[in-house]
């Protein structure tokens, strides 16, 4: 009984938007604000109470879709009952607002400004907004690599037949399980060429969990860039997904020129919602693609402060959205803060070495992702022998484990530990492993 009231009282808490700072969900916290003190062991479980997932499996999938916490639904609500009732006052009076709102509480959580931030629909929208529209000329060089997702590939392959550069794509490492940082900077540094003018690159790998050192990196790139003419320098672009939300770094202090990331995933974001996000000396080299309506003369207000367009907002597609999920992202970032980045970035650190370490011991068995933390964020990939990874993940659910593999002309089965499981869950998971070994 004591421990329903304590989570009744922790929810009435996280719930109240704002109301708290960044320290707000922990348990000590809760209590100064006149709340019952739950046990340490239990914080976590708490925050797990504001999600609606079901409770008869194991949920290691959170990197493709997330569950909508108690904030996010109640805003996407409020929204849609308000543009339900009367969408187009509702729109009038509330749009602009709502926009700057999520563009802040985007702001905040990357360390940026408000201008400096696009609004998506996911990650792949924002990837397509980059690369189709950055001002490349024949013979300029893209540099990306082979470990990079479809819709990076694809973008930039598009940019390049539209604007005659050229992509060049490199390995990082030889082997996931054992790459290191001088491995991957130095492989970045070596191809790097005087005509390199983007280098496009993923955070965390979704196909083998390897994490890059993206700052590392942007001190090479910095390197290269050093006596170059400005229309000459290379843009560092990230595509973020897998680190944005599961990582303790800010976005901001990566020292990269753009990112890009869905927000549906480890942000806890409403569905078909993302950003992205660029230095305000960077966005002069992006082409705006489709028409903003908050840039119309009179309309939405918006944070021109009397001088130029801003030029984040001039990449923001125009048209109608669901605005209700895009208005309730604030919450997603508003909940991040209040647990605490440096926590949740510990939190899942903790559950990922415990995967890790726990399927190393296993015989017939391969782990691809780095045992390091610095080399590696939420993802776990692996193979087991004789099986393959779409058996395994079949094999997994049939125990009420939903995990998922890697969908690359290389597959691996893959598991996803994320701040809304717990060490217990863990240990299920390995031992559900270890009998199909």
């Amino acid at each position: 009984m004591h421990t329903v009231l304590d989570r009744r009282r922790f929810l009435g808490v996280t719930l109240a938007a704002g109301a708290f700072g960044p320290e707000a969900c922990h348990p000590s916290a809760i209590a100064s604000h006149g709340a019952a003190v739950a046990p340490a062991s239990d914080e976590w479980s708490l925050i797990r109470d504001l999600f609606p997932l079901a409770r008869d499996r194991i949920h290691m999938t959170g990197l493709l879709l997330a569950s909508h916490p108690a904030p996010v639904r109640e805003a996407i609500e409020r929204h849609r009952g308000g543009l339900d009732e009367d969408p187009v006052t509702y729109l009038e009076e509330n749009g602009g607002r709502l926009e700057l709102e999520t563009r802040i509480a985007a702001a905040r959580y990357v360390g940026g400004d408000p201008d400096e931030i696009a609004l998506t629909d996911s990650t792949t929208m924002g990837l397509a907004l980059l690369y189709t529209a950055l001002d490349l000329r024949a013979g300029d060089e893209i540099l990306t690599t082979e470990h990079d997702h479809y819709s990076t590939k694809t973008s930039l392959e598009n940019a390049a037949a539209r604007t005659g550069a050229t992509v060049k794509r490199i390995a990082l490492y030889a082997r996931s399980e054992s790459a290191s940082e001088e491995e991957i900077v130095g492989a970045v540094s070596a191809a790097m060429t005087l005509r390199t003018r983007v280098v496009a690159l993923t955070w965390v790998h979704s196909g083998t969990g390897v994490r890059l050192p993206v700052a590392h990196i942007a001190a090479a790139v910095a390197r290269a860039n050093a006596g170059r003419d400005e229309k000459d320098r290379a843009l560092l672009c990230v595509d973020g997904v897998h680190g944005f939300g599961s990582t303790e770094n800010a976005v901001s202090e990566l020292g990269c020129d753009f990112f890009v990331a869905g927000c549906h995933k480890w942000i806890f974001g409403p569905r078909g919602t993302g950003l992205v996000w660029g230095r305000a000396s960077a966005w002069p080299a992006v082409r705006p693609t489709i028409p903003p309506f908050d840039m119309v003369p009179g309309k939405i207000p918006g944070r021109d402060r009397g001088g130029p367009p801003v030029l984040a907002r001039r990449i923001t597609p125009g048209g109608f959205h669901s605005f209700e999920h895009r208005w309730a992202l604030a919450e997603a970032f508003r909940l991040h803060e209040r647990i605490g980045r440096a926590r949740v970035a510990s939190r899942i650190h903790a559950l990922n070495r415990q995967l890790k370490e726990g399927l190393a011991r296993m015989p017939n068995l391969k782990v691809y992702t780095p045992s390091a933390d610095a080399l590696s964020a939420g993802l776990v990939c692996f193979d087991v022998a004789g099986l393959s990874p779409d058996a395994v993940v079949a094999k997994l659910g049939q125990k009420r484990i939903i995990a998922s593999q890697t969908p690359y002309e290389k597959s691996y089965a893959r598991l996803t530990p994320g701040l809304l499981n717990s060490p217990q869950e863990i240990d299920v998971a390995l031992r559900a492993v270890r009998e199909l070994t």
